[in-house]
Formats: C-alpha cells, structure tokens, sequence
C-alpha cells in the first residue's frame, strides 16, 4: 500500500436513536444511525409476512364477502 494516500482508521462509537450503542471500525470515530439490529423489524421479528399482510386477491374477496 502507498504511504499517505489512506485515512486514518478508528475503532468508532454506533449511536442509535433507540439508544443502543456498539463498536465498530471506521474512518470516522463516532457514527450516528436512525435504525439498527437491535430495532429493525426484520431482526426483531415484528416483520409481517406477505400471507399476514394479505394480497389483491384475499382482499377482494374480504371486501365483497367472497369468502
């Protein structure tokens, strides 16, 4: 690697508007995120799922008491 063309590398603070916190390496030395693992949907399990949610079809027929 060439001298003086990289940035300096920190090991960085992950803040997350939930207030969770953890470590990481990166350029910068503090690091602020709207979202992490700890509150997305899709890590926690409160995603719902397309047969949860219903599609066109299940819909239609809720609608108009095809069922």
């Amino acid at each position: 690697m060439k001298k003086g063309i990289h940035p300096e590398y920190y090991e960085a603070t992950v803040r997350c508007a939930c207030g969770n916190t953890f470590t990481t390496g990166s350029t910068k030395k503090e690091l602020r995120v709207e979202i992490c693992s700890e509150c997305h949907p899709f890590f926690t399990g409160r995603q719902k799922t397309a047969t949860e949610r219903g599609g066109r079809i299940e819909k239609f027929k809720k609608k108009y008491g095809m069922d």
